[in-house]
């Protein structure tokens, strides 16, 4: 039995759809905070396409932004420091950090989680609860 109240579940199909999705301007990213109701941070996919960059550089008032490329290879500049980037590189920007991205010679696919600085108290098995039952699988 599952109380559906204790999860939210978006179903995007092949991570290429995101191509197709559009905010604040911008093809081909997907937010998906108030798609799943996220209340600590901002999840958000984006695809750049081969040779194209974001139009903007870019840095927060207060949220941090940990940038995983999972497909694809390309620059990414924080501060005016230009770093290349590929599938498994994982970055942190804090909110100063002016930043900016390009994709190379082919598409570049990443995943953004944005949440405000310091603010996490505790993580991982400080945080976890570990239940006595055991799954049903």
């Amino acid at each position: 039995m599952s109380n559906k109240s204790n999860f939210s579940i978006v179903e995007l199909g092949s991570l290429d759809n995101v191509r197709a999705k559009e905010s604040f301007g911008t093809k081909g990213k997907f937010f998906l905070g108030e798609q799943l109701g996220i209340t600590g941070c901002e999840i958000s996919l984006g695809i750049i396409p081969a040779g194209q960059a974001v139009p903007f550089l870019h840095a927060h008032k207060e949220n941090e932004e940990i940038y995983i490329f999972i497909k694809g290879t390309g620059i990414f500049s924080v501060d005016g420091e230009k770093m290349p980037v590929k599938e498994g590189s994982i970055i942190k920007v804090a909110p100063s950090g002016m930043r900016g991205l390009k994709a190379s010679s082919e598409d570049l696919h990443y995943i953004c989680v944005q949440s405000k600085e310091n603010s996490l108290k505790q993580a991982t098995m400080d945080d976890g609860i570990i239940s006595e039952e055991q799954p049903s699988w």
